[in-house]
């Protein structure tokens, strides 16, 4: 699963590169077929403008939300693409500045304001962005793109128009939810996000959103909070960006990343702060790992832990034999890997990228295993019982129970990152297969496929281009677990058509098709399959 190539030229900088939005679907070149069972669109968003007038943004995650759109129909691809029209982007394009401080970037303050009405709207707050780049997920029967703040953005999956801004903390406690929902199938969705806990300290709030309501009333005016984890310090949460779910399970795993609130609350308009200067590192903290029933939600009182790591991404979450196994993508360390994401490291020449990478994190893909029957008597031994898995659990004298992992994948510098698996069947089941995209020195350059049970790998890969991450569809009479394709996009700057769309036979990674347009795509992080 190791990256072949190379990438000298740098095309990979086409990637991170301000784009035109289009004002109507582009027809797509298709070679290959396209599977008849592909009848609805692609989604993705990312980033797509990258400087404001002659002012740039600095980090990955600031670029203005740009959402993408390739439709299916009668084995014909159209490809569209538009501005979400948040506050932060309407401000900046009508402003020709950066009005909202973004991830990594510092807005300042409008010169043509004098101190005092600077000094008073300081007061006013913090100016949170509503840069929804990251994600798009249905709610009942709506759409909205996300980012990780408390604002949400309604968008039309259709036209791509933008409908409204849905501030979350108006319906429940919370100061932020991830982008990564759980979605069940009646449509129930769960989100995390920290909170104003009990006796003015933090805490992270899981929230349920339920499915399509009778009555067609918003499905959001009846969120409420399911369970209440607590937080290892009182001020500073741990950055959370996604969860563990299983039948019967919410997994949060606590990272020594922490936000430094009080930072975040005074320094931000005063020093020109951004979200970026408010993370620190807990160096003596690990990472703990909590667990709660989901229904009733109810807090399991046990002291999880394990060395610390970064993280971002969980893969999948099953119960088996009164365990918990979950699966996430591992960064090792304490130290925030978001530092490297910075667009000037990213669009550094391959050397420089290279070595930037090696002063990194290592990525790795991990199994921790918890179990769910624990006596105080089994002190020093390990708890897991499952025949398949290398990972421990152990109980320490102060109560404490240790968790190694079993490592399902790890090559220097090379991540296995953006995981997916056949989530319609078998999220929080009992699972075999993963996909993923390959990133090399944070470069993404494969598609990759790993067979969690076997360690198993497989890989779709092709000279200076820079695929996205896949996500599955499965094939409508399919048997087996990876019975299906994925479609993912992929930017090759050198070629005559420099994006396109490519499915991949999930079984091996071999292509189907592909279906290519005559405009240059920029860097996407998540999406999905509408049918």
């Amino acid at each position: 699963m190791v990256s072949r190539f190379e990438h000298p030229a740098g095309g990979y900088r086409k990637i991170f590169e301000t784009c035109e939005e289009l004002s109507e679907p582009l027809p797509a070149t298709v070679t290959g077929r396209i599977p008849s069972f592909l009848k609805g669109s692609l989604l993705r968003l990312g980033p797509g403008l990258f400087e404001v007038g002659d002012e740039p943004f600095y980090h990955l995650f600031d670029g203005q939300a740009l959402m993408h759109k390739f439709d299916f129909k009668n084995g014909q691809v159209t490809y569209y693409r538009k501005f979400v029209k948040t506050d932060a982007y309407v401000r900046a394009i009508t402003e020709k500045r950066v009005v909202i401080t973004e991830f990594g970037t510092f807005a300042y303050p409008d010169p043509c304001k004098n101190i005092f009405s600077r000094f008073f709207s300081y007061f006013k707050g913090v100016e949170v962005t509503d840069n929804c780049l990251v994600n798009v997920y249905p709610v009942g029967e709506d759409f909205y793109a996300v980012t990780e703040t408390n604002f949400i953005t309604k968008v039309n999956p259709d036209t791509l128009e933008t409908l409204k801004k849905v501030d979350m903390c108006n319906y429940i406690n919370i100061n932020g939810v991830t982008a990564h929902p759980h979605i069940e199938r009646d449509g129930t969705v769960y989100n995390i996000g920290n909170c104003m806990g009990k006796g003015a300290t933090l805490a992270y709030n899981v929230v349920r959103i339920p499915p399509t309501q009778k009555d067609k009333s918003d499905p959001i005016e009846k969120s409420k909070v399911v369970v209440q984890f607590p937080s290892a310090e009182r001020f500073k949460p741990s950055y959370v960006h996604s969860f563990g779910m299983s039948e019967n399970y919410i997994i949060f795993v606590e990272t020594p990343v922490k936000i430094n609130l009080l930072k975040f609350l005074s320094a931000w308009s005063i020093r020109g702060s951004n979200y970026m200067d408010c993370f620190e590192s807990n160096e003596s903290q690990g990472t703990l790992f909590h667990i709660a029933r989901k229904d009733p939600g109810e807090y399991i009182d046990h002291k999880f832990k394990g060395a610390p790591i970064g993280m971002f991404h969980h893969i999948n979450t099953y119960e088996d034999q009164g365990f918990v196994v979950v699966d996430l993508c591992a960064w090792k360390g304490f130290e925030f890997v978001y530092n490297y994401l910075w667009l000037a490291n990213l669009r550094a020449n391959w050397e420089e990228v290279k070595k930037a990478a090696m002063m990194a994190p290592q990525p790795e893909v991990r199994r921790y295993v918890i179990p769910l029957d624990i006596h105080k008597e089994e002190q020093g031994k390990n708890l897991v019982s499952l025949p398949y898995t290398t990972a421990t659990a152990v109980m320490h004298a102060d109560g404490t129970i240790w968790l190694e992992p079993e490592v399902l994948f790890s090559g220097p510098r090379q991540a296995f990152e953006f995981p997916q698996i056949n989530y319609e069947k078998y999220a929080g089941k009992n699972y075999t297969y993963a996909y993923g995209l390959g990133l090399n020195h944070f470069i993404p350059d494969r598609i990759c496929k790993l067979n969690v049970k076997t360690r198993e790998t497989w890989v779709w890969q092709e000279p200076d281009s820079y695929p996205s991450e896949p996500l599955f569809v499965q094939t409508p009479d399919g048997v087996d677990e990876d019975d299906g394709v994925l479609l993912t996009i992929v930017v090759a700057p050198g070629s005559q058509r420099p994006g396109y769309l490519l499915i991949l036979n999930a079984k091996d990674l071999s292509e189907i098709a592909r279906a290519e347009v005559e405009c240059t795509i920029p860097v996407t992080f998540h999406g999905m399959y509408k049918p």
